[in-house]
């Protein structure tokens, strides 16, 4: 038997804009695709544990976060996130916190008002 080709999308987020383009993977018989194998095939990776691709959820699927061993079907593109500059966890408590600051300051400005 032959290689397959899998032809698969790859969306450079990293750097600046998005950066989108078609991707051949040849696949020899014994090979599975995964996000993995198409990250070292297209020379973006060296292997699972690459400082590029260390951390947590910087690469996917369609929108969704996938492990390196996660399976690649024809047509799917492949995205390369960038990293968070702030957690959205903190964003999120800091947005709350204001919202708590300003119900208070109203409800003392209410009680200050029916006090004059």
């Amino acid at each position: 038997m032959g290689n397959r080709v899998i032809e698969i999308y790859i969306c450079d987020a990293r750097l600046g804009d998005p950066i989108l383009r078609p991707y051949q993977l040849v696949l020899s018989p014994d090979e599975i695709a995964t996000v993995g194998l198409a990250l070292i095939k297209a020379g973006i990776a060296q292997g699972p544990e690459d400082q590029v691709l260390a951390r947590k959820g910087c690469f996917g699927v369609f929108g969704k976060r996938k492990d390196w061993d996660s399976p690649i079907y024809p047509g799917d593109r492949l995205e390369l996130y960038s990293p968070l500059l702030i957690d959205p966890k903190t964003v999120r408590r800091k947005r709350a916190n204001q919202n708590q600051d300003a119900k208070f300051q109203a409800a003392a400005a209410k009680r200050k008002a029916r006090r004059l």
